[in-house]
């Protein structure tokens, strides 16, 4: 899994971020590319190479006319949602980090969410780096993130409300619940927009570097030198270390539904897997005050989260969808035809090393067969396994020079048999049948 490693040791705001992202291999070109599909009336953004402390990083630096506007989330939505640059993931990761900061502003102020007018957050400068960050994240292709312990700084600075001691109301309300360290440094380390980072996208805050295999390394530089410390935040990428089962890592959507007639459930259901979901599935539960209801569960790829979610929320009068990310161990895969008494039998070969593959047959085409021979479905299905474990001992057999009933055989693929390699696997597996 690709992997990688916040280390805010002089802590995190959002130009840092963005910062390090193109240090690390961020395509600035794809970066301008994002920012100017906003269409934000003369923003420019410079990246530079700059010393800090002694150590060579980069710098971000958003240039825009001086503006008076306070933005809401609504306000925010539009200026994302205009893009026809910005991918679902990368339009969903922007907004997930803006309902972030709105949900800390509403408890501050005690208003709703949709009532918060953004002020720092809300500012070109600040909306160019969450969206940045966004692209960033997406296109080095991170699947999950880790955190060191963040330092807030100490002393006061001046907000839209007034002077405040550090961190700020709205930067403490973000970083509950993530683990902090103290820099004796009088200044703010963490910007509010680098704490809604680290707060939405940090799935893990560790005391030091993850068991990892490191790819790349990218600096981004704050903006002021730090007497005896280098203003640095250093993003470290790579995959996890160790060996691991072949697997990928997908997003689980949830939502708790007790007033959802059947009907339109199912419909939903078959609107999600017709739009991309890997899965859909309900799970009878109990809710508060003993009401019964179901949980619908919906398994995707990143990308497909934003059209998903609207799916669900447009299908259903859900008022919140779960979300996190999960890891699954798969088989390698590939389409398979076995020969039968009743014709070929489409279906899948699955295989994990040092394991005996398996076939599942196709179950609409097993029901064509059904149908067309007259025959119960369990025989139509009962046929291909034969089938194919038939043709499996048949190979076995032809060699017959392995010892103790260990053996290496290749299915030769090209024989006759209807396949599509739908992962990418070319005809040359060793598939280790052990009977």
């Amino acid at each position: 899994m690709r992997i990688a490693y916040l280390d805010c040791a002089s802590g995190i705001s959002g130009d840092m971020t963005v910062a390090a992202l193109l240090d690390a291999g961020l395509d600035p070109n794809a970066l301008r590319e994002g920012i100017d599909s906003l269409n934000l009336p003369g923003v420019k953004v410079h990246v530079d190479a700059v010393q800090r402390g002694g150590f060579r990083a980069k710098h971000f630096r958003v240039e825009h006319p001086e503006q008076h506007v306070h933005r809401n989330l609504s306000d925010i939505r539009q200026i994302i949602n205009r893009s026809e640059v910005l991918n679902d993931n990368q339009r969903d990761l922007a907004l997930r980090i803006f309902q972030t900061v709105a949900e800390a502003e509403a408890k501050v102020h005690g208003s709703p969410v949709h009532q918060v007018h953004f002020h720092e957050v809300g500012a070109v400068d600040s909306i160019v780096d969450i969206v940045a960050a966004a692209i960033g994240f997406d296109l080095l292709d991170v699947e999950e993130l880790y955190c060191s312990r963040i330092p807030t700084g100490r002393g006061e600075v001046k907000i839209a409300h007034g002077v405040c001691p550090i961190p700020t109301p709205g930067t403490a309300e973000l970083l509950k619940g993530i683990p902090l360290s103290d820099v004796p440094v009088n200044a703010e380390l963490t910007t509010p927009t680098g704490a809604a980072i680290v707060k939405t996208l940090a799935s893990h805050f560790v005391d030091a570097l993850p068991e990892m295999t490191i790819d790349t390394i990218g600096y981004g530089a704050g903006t002021r030198d730090l007497e005896g410390r280098a203003n640095i935040l250093r993003l470290i990428i790579g995959k996890t270390a160790g060996v691991e089962s072949s697997g990928d890592s997908v997003m689980l959507l949830e939502t708790n539904l007790d007033d959802t007639q059947g009907e339109i459930l199912g419909y939903t259901k078959r609107r999600l897997l017709e739009a991309g979901a890997l899965d859909v599935y309900t799970t009878g539960i109990q809710m508060k005050k003993d009401r019964p209801a179901v949980m619908l569960s919906v398994i995707c790829r990143s990308e497909e989260v934003g059209k998903l979610e609207s799916i669900i929320f447009s299908e259903t009068q859900t008022f919140g969808i779960r979300r996190q990310r999960v890891h699954r161990s798969i088989r390698d895969r590939m389409s398979y035809t076995v020969e039968t008494d009743f014709g070929p039998i489409k279906g899948k070969v699955g295989w994990r090393e040092n394991e005996a593959a398996v076939f599942k047959p196709e179950f609409d085409h097993c029901v064509e067969i059904a149908k067309a021979h007259e025959l119960p479905l369990r025989d139509v299905y009962m046929a291909a396994q034969f089938a194919f474990h038939l043709e499996d001992d048949i190979d076995d057999d032809e060699d017959g020079d392995d010892e103790e009933g260990e053996h290496d055989h290749d299915h030769d693929h090209d024989c006759g048999h209807d396949h599509d390699h739908d992962h990418g696997h070319d005809c040359g597996h060793d598939h280790d049948h052990n009977h």
